[in-house]
């Protein structure tokens, strides 16, 4: 059976450069986590390093996306060329390995006119989808001069993928500081604050009419929902209090897609079998933060039966991504 994974990272080295020039008050702290291990030299290859790693794993086809925060914290000037620039480079990757390789979008979120104009040129490049922030500098991802990057990502059915990023320096004050400096970067980061920052960024979508305006619309997030599927009986409350058409729940339902992001816990995949169908369940590892082996990949899908395997392994992936056309 084939398997596709969703949520595979990759780097480019100018938007990389222009992140890290960034004066310190600006600055993206998470890009510390990129520098373990030999994370850098994965992150930057989108050749054979990366399809050796795959056939290890047993992974037919990588959907590669840029790690956070892509070009979304850079100035709209920097941005708009080097989200051009990176879009261009993963483009030539996948025409180098087709049957391997598909990518998602990197957008200028900071220059929203310009954002909309590269998804567009992006899915004539062939891209599949787009991954986002939460927050482009200032502005949050619900902020109504984003509504025609959805508008173009509803009309071209391409996902757009809501990845966690380090939340906003005065947040980080006010809830994520007061240990030492690994501990305050971890608590901001991968050990809660991403995951409330990227579902709290979905729910704002939600609350904001974005899939009223747009019902085609799909979003995706990661790390089994980044907590919203868990708590979706006190969210519901949310959309009586807005007055919207439809519960919390059902938006999940119709109009998000959630990828295990190589976090393989039994209990996990039960929970948001419970709550979703595997037709909203996609397979990811999080390369190369995450990277299973081949025997926890098979233990893992081992837990689904037939129907459900397939679904999570390559179907969804397939309808959702628009791979078989």
């Amino acid at each position: 059976m084939p398997l596709i994974a969703v949520e595979e990272h990759w780097t480019s080295p100018g938007v990389i450069a222009a992140l890290e020039a960034l004066p310190p008050g600006e600055a993206d702290e998470s890009l510390a986590l990129n520098d373990r291990g030999d994370t850098l030299e994965r992150l930057a290859d989108l050749g054979e390093l990366r399809l050796r790693a795959m056939d290890a794993q047993g992974i037919d086809l990588a959907i590669v996306s840029h790690a956070p925060p892509g070009t979304q914290a850079l100035p709209a000037g920097d941005a708009v060329p080097l989200a051009r620039d990176a879009n261009d480079a993963v483009a030539e990757a996948v025409d180098r390995h087709p049957t391997r390789l598909r990518a998602m979008a990197t957008l200028p979120l900071t220059a929203p006119d310009a954002a909309a104009a590269e998804l567009e040129r992006a899915a004539g490049l062939g891209h599949v989808g787009a991954m986002v922030h939460g927050r482009a500098r200032d502005l949050l991802l619900d902020d109504p001069v984003f509504d025609h990057v959805f508008t173009v990502a509803s009309a071209r059915n391409l996902p757009i993928f809501i990845h966690p990023q380090i939340p906003a320096d005065g947040v980080r004050d006010a809830v994520y500081r007061g240990f030492d400096p690994v501990t305050d970067l971890g608590l901001a980061t991968f050990g809660w604050g991403w995951h409330v920052e990227a579902a709290t960024a979905a729910l704002r979508l939600i609350l904001r009419g974005t899939f009223d305006r747009h019902p085609d619309l799909q979003i995706v997030l990661g790390h089994w929902g980044e907590l919203l599927l868990f708590w979706l009986d006190r969210a519901d409350g949310l959309a009586r209090v807005r007055g919207l058409e439809r519960s919390i729940s059902d938006y999940v339902r119709s109009n998000v897609v959630v990828t295990s992001s190589g976090m393989f816990t039994p209990a996990l995949l039960r929970h948001a079998l419970s709550v979703t169908t595997a037709d909203r369940l996609v397979f990811s590892t999080d390369y190369p933060f995450q990277q299973p082996t081949a025997a926890e990949i098979e233990s893992f899908l081992g837990e689904l039966g037939p129907e459900d395997r397939e679904a999570v392994a390559h179907r969804t992936a397939r309808t959702m991504f628009g791979l078989d056309a």
